[in-house]
């Protein structure tokens, strides 16, 4: 059993988790606010950037994949230790390829270890969220997905601060990486130790690796997971497809230029984020089920109208629209795979997986569609999926007590 908390044990724990959340997304946006600076010190091509982020994706989608095996080894605590001193030493090394080898396999070495530990510990991270949301009795994992939406904002800030005074990109992502790992470490001291995580408890119960890795992998067999993927999958999709395609489509396709592409990306991002920190509240009223439907038909809806708009207003209506039905989906999806404790971590790992999975590789997929038929044409296909969360949303009803598993039974 998972040991009692104080209420101070408890805050600690909240916190520290809060922290991981806000360092991965500094982590990212770290990265992403210096291409340029990379590309111009590498002196590469687009196609070549190309290379990196693919590498950096298939890392993360490594990292997302063998998630339950490290937690299923070592338990949530230690795995997201080694994770994020795992994407730090990659910050550090994409700065050290850039700016003193200025070697470009180096820059891809430090994108691989960069994506796979960030891949490792966004599953773990969000395990940790819903143990502590169950402790709470309140949904608040959109909260601790706001915190990443923070951190991404504060990496973007610092790139841009960085860049406009000059600052090189090794002593930037030097920085960025101690910190990190200054993050990981007093983060790690006060999470608790927790069978719900897999963690290893210690004690003559102590359950063995083989049986640990078991319970990881259960969830894969139940139908629940796959219908609660589909949920997550179709909003992963819409919020990664905004991110990689909302500002192209308005600067190109609507024909408004780069500075309103941005400002339009940037209303998406407001509209998800503020979303994700007022949404508890509703969810703890109304229920995830009612929650997640009127949110697919403001999605759907905001894209059509993205897609559809003859005007620039309009144009950025549908992009708030598109955030604000995009911006629950993922962490309900996560809050329902966790409604039974002695199955959270196996199935808060798969859901995840599928939902990390289509966030990273369906930009991808729609920008090569979007070669053959336009990238407002393309966009219908978020329509589709954002609909078919919808229609499966009814697969993120709570369970009843009768339908949790016993711990005992877990093993």
């Amino acid at each position: 059993m998972d040991t009692a908390l104080t209420r101070s044990q408890f805050v600690r724990w909240r916190t520290a988790i809060f922290a991981i959340f806000l360092a991965s997304g500094l982590s990212i946006s770290t990265w992403a606010a210096r291409v340029p600076d990379i590309k111009l010190a590498l002196d590469i091509d687009k196609a070549q950037v190309g290379m990196l982020l693919l590498g950096a994706g298939i890392a993360s989608i490594i990292g997302i994949s063998t998630s339950p095996a490290v937690m299923a080894r070592t338990g949530a605590r230690l795995g997201m230790l080694v994770s994020m001193f795992t994407f730090a030493a990659g910050v550090a090394l994409i700065g050290i390829g850039a700016n003193v080898a200025g070697s470009f396999p180096l820059v891809l070495i430090g994108l691989a270890l960069f994506g796979l530990g960030n891949g490792c510990v966004d599953v773990m991270m969000n395990v940790e969220a819903t143990s502590i949301e169950r402790h709470s009795g309140k949904t608040i994992l959109p909260l601790f997905h706001a915190l990443f939406s923070f951190g991404t904002v504060i990496g973007a800030g610092l790139g841009a601060l960085a860049a406009l005074l000059h600052v090189n990109v090794f002593a930037h992502t030097l920085v960025i990486a101690v910190l990190i790992a200054v993050i990981a470490v007093i983060s790690i001291i006060n999470v608790p130790a927790s069978e719900s995580a897999l963690d290893p408890v210690g004690g003559a119960d102590k359950t063995p690796w083989r049986e640990r890795m078991h319970i990881a992998l259960s969830a894969w067999r139940e139908p629940r997971t796959y219908a609660l993927g589909v949920v997550m999958l179709g909003m992963a999709f819409a919020e990664g497809g905004a991110n990689d395609w909302l500002a192209l489509g308005v600067a190109e396709d609507h024909e408004g230029g780069t500075a309103l592409g941005a400002a339009a990306l940037a209303a998406f991002s407001v509209a998800m984020t503020a979303v994700r920190i007022f949404g508890g509240p509703l969810v703890d009223r109304f229920g995830r089920v009612a929650v997640l439907r009127v949110l697919a038909v403001a999605g759907a809806s905001g894209i059509l109208l993205f897609i559809l708009a003859p005007n620039m207003p309009l144009v950025f209506a549908g992009a708030i629209l598109w955030g604000v039905g995009a911006s629950l989906g993922f962490p309900l999806g996560m809050s329902a795979a966790a409604d039974d404790p002695a199955k959270a971590a196996a199935r808060v790992s798969a859901a995840a997986t599928i939902g990390y999975v289509a966030f990273l590789g369906g930009p991808p997929v729609l920008g090569f569609i979007s070669e053959h038929i336009g990238l407002l044409n393309t966009l219908f296909i978020l329509v589709a999926l954002v609909v078919a969360s919808g229609l499966f949303s009814s697969a993120a009803r709570p369970l009843r007590e009768e339908e949790k598993t016993p711990a005992a039974a877990a093993r």
